[in-house]
């Protein structure tokens, strides 16, 4: 079945460009120019991914971003002007999936959304087998079934990153994961060495999990090596 892609990019030329490269990939490609239009357009149709840049007018890429993950693990590339550090873990820790920096080539472009595609699709066709649903570290329970995370009976909202980080370490609840293992299982991808992108999805999850972010109990650091789930 041919995928489809919300493409959300105020530049006309820009726009024209990705969805003539796309369509030639066989992508079908919707193509919005403000945020505003991407919004109606997200709660109207079905898509398989969206392409968002952040500089958009009457809704920025970040807000609109916000909105999409309050209902929904799409998978979302961010494309950017802007390449720092900061607005890479912005826009990760908002729930993005990937972050490419403007200009980039159509190849990789592609490449990146064919592998989010496909990690989503392995997501939802591969749930997590457990003889019981409900694993309890401490105060918090973790329900496979439901997708749920409470904490002290208060329900915590991860985006479809953190919650396949969390379900990795409480199902393997004495093993310390490298960031290459943990790339891997998570992202079902080869790992180049990106270590900004395990960072900022570990320190986001440690801010929703945590009591003292900065003192973790939850997620150890096993400094040289990775993380592993702490013990109670």
């Amino acid at each position: 079945m041919q995928k489809t892609i919300l493409l959300v990019e105020d530049d006309q030329d820009i726009s024209n460009m990705i969805k003539t490269y796309l369509n030639n990939e066989a992508f079908n490609v919707k193509c919005v120019f403000d945020g505003e239009e991407a919004r109606i357009a997200f709660k109207n149709a079905h898509y398989d991914l969206v392409l968002l840049d952040l500089m958009l007018p009457k809704l920025n890429g970040m807000d609109f971003l916000q909105l999409v993950r309050t209902n929904s693990f799409i998978p979302v590339i961010i494309m950017s002007a802007k390449d720092s550090e900061g607005d890479k873990a912005l826009g990760l820790g908002l729930g993005a999936d990937d972050y490419i920096t403007k200009p980039f080539s159509m190849v990789e472009l592609a490449a990146r959304v064919k592998a989010a595609i496909r990690r989503a699709t392995q997501y939802i066709a591969t749930p997590i087998e457990r003889n019981t649903s409900i694993i309890k570290v401490h105060e918090i329970e973790l329900d496979t079934e439901n997708h749920r995370v409470t904490k002290k009976g208060i329900e915590i909202n991860l985006t479809s990153k953190e919650w396949k980080i969390l379900c990795l370490l409480f199902e393997n609840q004495k093993k310390v994961f490298t960031k290459e293992q943990i790339y891997r299982s998570v992202w079902s991808d080869d790992y180049f060495g990106d270590e900004n992108i395990i960072n900022v999805h570990i320190s986001r999850l440690r801010e929703k999990i945590e009591d003292t972010p900065s003192k973790p109990s939850y997620i150890k650091t096993i400094w040289g090596i990775g993380y592993k789930l702490g013990e109670f």
